[in-house]
């Protein structure tokens, strides 16, 4: 849940919530459903993956599926699932501390890509 991953990652309240500008993030059903659960949203720039550490997280979990080489879609969801769950919250912590690394370096190459 929301809340067991915020005290999993010591986060305090006042958190804000970030996702892209994928169609399904900005449909109105999905506003509506992050309004309802009282969720702070930040605005997101499109096209900007060196601000988005979920992107780093992504491609961990790709890594890990990808080694246990799923035969079909059944088990491509369970394996998922499984190194979804394996993945360390320090992973997770050390994403939100670099954020700031991120965004320095973004500034610094005037929006172009980054070694993140």
């Amino acid at each position: 849940s929301r809340k067991s991953h915020s005290r999993a990652l010591k986060m305090k309240r006042g958190w804000v919530f970030q996702h892209d500008n994928d169609p399904k993030h900005t449909a109105r059903a999905t506003k509506e459903w992050l309004r309802k659960k009282h969720f702070k949203v930040l605005e997101w720039p499109s096209q900007s993956p060196d601000l988005n550490p979920i992107e780093n997280l992504w491609r961990e979990l790709k890594v890990r599926v990808a080694q246990r080489q799923p035969q079909n879609i059944t088990a491509l969801e369970e394996i998922c699932m499984e190194e979804w769950a394996k993945i360390p919250a320090t992973v997770c912590e050390n994403l939100v501390k670099t954020y700031r690394k991120r965004l320095t370096s973004v500034i610094a190459n005037k929006g172009y890509i980054t070694k993140y």
